[in-house]
This record gives structure tokens, sequence and C-alpha cells, in this order.
């Protein structure tokens, strides 16, 4: 018995835990205390280590959430909100990288076109919902009425009001309908958004990341902040709550967000059994000749 528990503890990550299960989802650690990714004594090849042990664990946790998606025929729908460089695609990232992405979308609408503008407004969203056994990512979703179309001038007023009053009827359709939807708010700080902006200015890879939208943004900081709480206020219903991640440590909001998606959902190990290769059998070749390779076009090797 003393062996059993000592080989338990040994497979969990250092510091006190508390269960965040209550009752659905996977019991998953909630609090480490303290954290090696917020503990600045701990050295950096440390809190790597932590956190590449602790995203393959819950990888394997997202696979079970996803074969019982599937199994429970089951409809999700996930949105990420926040501001410019908060860390959105960071986390949806994350979450989609184990996932067979045949019953796992990530949805990351452009502007409308001009024929989309003279429709309902959540017709184009409608669109992307995900059938029965299906998990649906929006990266940015309808709440862009509620924030960058409000702030920038977008949409009027009177719009601004009709989506209000439409989007918590909405949503409780569509979980009446057998929808879950979960919905996240990435917080970051305004000096760790600038930091971001101008590591995405320097890397010629991120470039496509900033447009004159992100620039204007910067400048109408206060009004973004209104614009998140009044959308807060008004669509944050009991059948489809809303969750702040802290995203300022990007680390540590991949854990958290991720950790804490699991722990919503109540789902069951339905992953199939590990099967066994049986030994190939011996293969009819009579009559095959592979062609010469010199009529084949290769890559060249230059790595």
């Amino acid at each position: 018995m003393g062996k059993q528990k000592k080989a338990k503890a040994k497979n969990q990550p250092a510091g006190k835990t508390q269960s965040a299960r209550s009752g659905l989802g996977v019991a998953v650690p909630e609090m480490l205390t303290p954290s090696p990714l917020a503990d600045p004594k701990v050295k950096k090849k440390k809190r790597n280590k932590f956190y590449e042990r602790e995203l393959r664990r819950l990888h394997i946790e997202l696979v079970r959430l996803q074969e019982w998606v599937k199994h429970e025929g089951r409809k999700v729908v996930l949105i990420f909100e926040g501001r410019d460089a908060a860390g959105k695609g960071g986390v949806i990232k994350r979450i989609v990288e184990p996932l067979n992405p045949r019953a796992c979308r990530v949805v990351a609408l452009g502007t409308p076109t001009e024929r989309q503008k003279t429709q309902w407004y959540f017709q184009r969203y409608i669109a992307e919902l995900p059938a029965a056994g299906e998990m649906t990512l929006f990266d940015r979703s309808w709440y862009n009425r509620a924030g960058v179309e409000r702030v920038m001038g977008f949409c009027t007023e009177a719009e601004y009001w009709e989506f209000v009053r439409s989007c918590p009827a909405f949503e409780r359709m569509l979980m009446r309908s057998g929808v879950t939807i979960v919905k996240y708010w990435f917080s970051v700080s305004d000096k760790e958004q600038e930091r971001r902006f101008k590591s995405r200015v320097e890397d010629p890879t991120k470039r496509w990341k900033l447009s004159p939208m992100d620039m204007e943004a910067r400048n109408r900081w206060q009004a973004y902040s209104r614009a998140k709480d009044d959308m807060l206020v008004h669509t944050d219903i009991d059948q489809a709550r809303w969750y702040v991640v802290n995203s300022d440590n990007k680390k540590r909001a991949h854990l958290n967000c991720i950790a804490h998606l699991l722990s919503l959902l109540p789902y069951k190990d339905v992953v199939p059994k590990k099967m066994k290769l049986p030994k190939r059998k011996p293969e009819m070749r009579e009559g095959y000749a592979r062609p010469p390779l010199e009529i084949q076009n290769f890559v060249p090797e230059i790595y």
C-alpha cells in the first residue's frame, strides 16, 4: 500500500495541488504552489521542461476529449476573444495540435463581403457551426460586433444594441439544440501587448499579424476596455459563461486554458484500445518491377 502511494505521488507535479473536477470533466491540477512557470527562482530550462511535460499530459486528455465528443455525438463550440496580440492564436494552436483535423476545425473569418453585410448578422457564423461529433474553434467570432466593430465605428449604435439583445437569445437557442459553447476572453496588459507588437515588427515571419487596424487599436485602449466590460455584462449568461484568461505569460495561459477546458466537459476515456500490429502477410509481388529512378522527379536533398 505504501509503495502504491509513493508511486502515485511520484507521477504528480511538484507542489500542492487542488482538484478542479467539481463533478465535471477530468481531475486536473488547478493550483500549483508555487507554479514553476511563475517562480522567478526556477531556471528557464526547468520551467520549459515542466511546460513540455504538462502540455504533453494535457494533449493526451484533449485526445480523450475529442474521442468522447465523437462517441457521444456532441457539438462543441469554443470561442476565443481578446485584444490583438493577447495570445488567442497560441492557445488555439496548442489545442488543435494533437487532434484529428477532420473533426476539429479552426474558423477565422475575414472581413464580410458586401453581400454578407446585408445578411442577418449571425448568418455567416451559422454556416461554420459543428455537426455531431465535431469541435469548432472560433478565432474571433460574432463578438466582433461588440468589440472592434463598435470601437472602430463599423456598425451603428442601433446595430450594436440589436446584437446585445439578440446574442444571449441566439446562444440559448444553440444550447437548446445541443451545442456546447465555451467562451474565453484573453486579457493582456498594455505593456505586454506593446512588447509583442514590437516583436512582430522585428520578425519577418510575424509581420502578417500586424495590420493598420492593430495600429489604430493601440490608440483606443480605454475604448476597447469599455467595450469589453459592456460585452461581458450583457452576454455572460448562465448557459454560456465568459472565462477570462490572464495571458501576459503565454505558457501559463496555454496550460491554464487547456486545463480549464478539460475541467468543464464531462468526458470519459473512450479512446480505442491499444492495437497490436500483426505480422505482415507475404505479398504477391510477381510481375511488378519498380520504374527506373531516372524518370522520376526527386526533391533535391540540400539538407
